[in-house]
């Protein structure tokens, strides 16, 4: 089997930079990456390998920055169209724009045609696994899923299930929702690299028969991972309330429908409760940070300082389209100023950290994806430090890594990513 070996410049994570700081990551201004079967074999110094490895096909990616493809930990893939879609807050957000669109699913051809756009921008912003919520439609799943099996991307998706609170041609049943997503689950789950997700897109839309229906197929399926949403806005929360009056709050019209769990992903979670932040800490959940969608419809600033001091477990998405990128450097860097308005500046090690192995960790999926590992999935990006005359100018000056890839967080795009490698395989550059 043909082996690879990637030159350039490399930077691995052997810790959390939330613990350790930027300690917890190793540098090296010439390092290689050995590829062989889709998969990492060997990372070191350039030299070593090269020595040990003279049969290999050599890529040499020059002064380029060599990582793992980013993780998005949280994106409705159904919602491209409309991304930055103006003026709008939760609810008239959902009832303006991502209903109508959503609507368009049944026709399966369409969502083929939105399943394949939305991961050819991924891969061209250096994206190589979405977690996506579909649509009610069966359809939206398996185009989703098959989109990313002909790219051979990980792929974690689920049909969003919704009962009430949405227009008529957007609800199933409690009953419809367990065996669509039952079907569906020996259809994808653990099929190659797909892997999919129960998936409840809130309490407001969901009956409590319907949570009821989907805790109890999660029990039925606890390798599945179950995703949904969570306190992403006050008025939302009160919403929540007026529905579920015997809830002790947001956390708990999961919690009591059996949707509370290690392999439980709550988005936004950003006006927490101290007993939700609890349980959600003791349970060993994910959350996922969405920065750009919640300065975008104007939900809150998650309190990322609170809920790493708590030990939570925390990833971090553009969760498209309410976020209003797809981009995760735009990501990280929005994440970045959120934390400046609550005096907590995250260091761009924590940042990259978040989109890598971080959201890899909230989908149990380390091993396989958000790392370049021994063993991990050959999934790979390489990033120009110098993409544009304003970074280059800054990058120029830097004393350390960190300088010199700060200011393509904050202003990087698209054209920052060289390329990027899907299973081994270059999809891009």
């Amino acid at each position: 089997m043909t082996q690879t070996l990637h030159l350039g410049q490399t930077l691995n994570f052997t810790g959390d930079p939330f613990i350790e700081g930027p300690a917890a990551a190793t540098h090296s201004s010439r390092g290689a990456v050995l590829v062989e079967g889709g998969r990492v074999v060997a990372t070191g110094e350039a030299d070593a390998l090269r020595a040990r490895h003279g049969g290999a096909e050599v890529i040499d990616h020059g002064e380029g920055l060599i990582l793992p493809g980013f993780v998005d930990a949280h994106m409705h893939y159904p919602q491209t169209g409309m991304i930055a879609s103006w003026g709008k807050r939760l609810i008239d957000w959902l009832n303006s724009y991502t209903f109508p669109e959503e609507g368009k699913f049944a026709d399966r051809a369409y969502a083929d045609e939105v399943a394949g756009r939305t991961l050819d921008l991924a891969i061209a912003n250096g994206t190589t696994t979405l977690t996506s919520f579909c649509t009610i439609h069966p359809g939206s799943v398996d185009a989703f899923f098959e989109a990313a099996e002909a790219r051979g991307m990980a792929a974690f998706a689920g049909k969003t299930c919704m009962d009430r609170n949405a227009p008529d041609f957007l609800r199933d049943t409690a009953q419809s929702a367990h065996d669509d997503s039952k079907a569906l689950i020996a259809r994808w789950h653990d099929k190659g690299r797909a892997r999919y997700v129960i998936t409840p897109r809130f309490s407001p839309t969901s009956t409590p028969e319907q949570l009821d229906a989907l805790g109890a197929l999660w029990a039925e399926h606890p390798s599945c991972l179950m995703q949904t949403h969570l306190s992403e806005q006050v008025d939302e929360i009160e919403w929540v309330k007026g529905l579920y009056p015997e809830a002790r709050d947001y956390l708990d019209t999961y919690e009591a429908h059996g949707l509370l769990g290690e392999r439980g992903l709550y988005g936004h979670a950003i006006h927490l409760e101290p007993r939700e932040a609890d349980r959600l800490r003791e349970v060993g959940a994910g959350l996922v940070h969405c920065p750009t969608s919640n300065t975008f419809i104007g939900s809150g600033i998650f309190d990322m300082a609170a809920r790493v001091a708590e030990g939570q477990r925390i990833g971090l998405a553009s969760d498209t389209g309410g976020g209003s990128s797809f981009s995760m450097l735009r990501v990280m860097g929005a994440a970045y100023e959120l934390g400046q308005l609550r005096r907590n500046p995250i260091h761009p090690a924590q940042l990259l950290w978040l989109a890598t192995e971080g959201s890899a960790k909230v989908l149990h999926a380390e091993g396989d994806i958000g790392r370049l590992a021994p063993g991990a999935a050959a999934d790979m990006i390489v990033l120009d430090l110098a993409s544009t005359p304003g970074i280059a100018q800054r990058s120029a000056l830097a004393a350390d890594i960190w300088e010199a890839l700060f200011p393509t967080i904050m202003m990087g795009d698209d054209r920052a990513i060289t390329a990027t490698y899907v299973a081994g395989q270059r999809m891009k550059g």
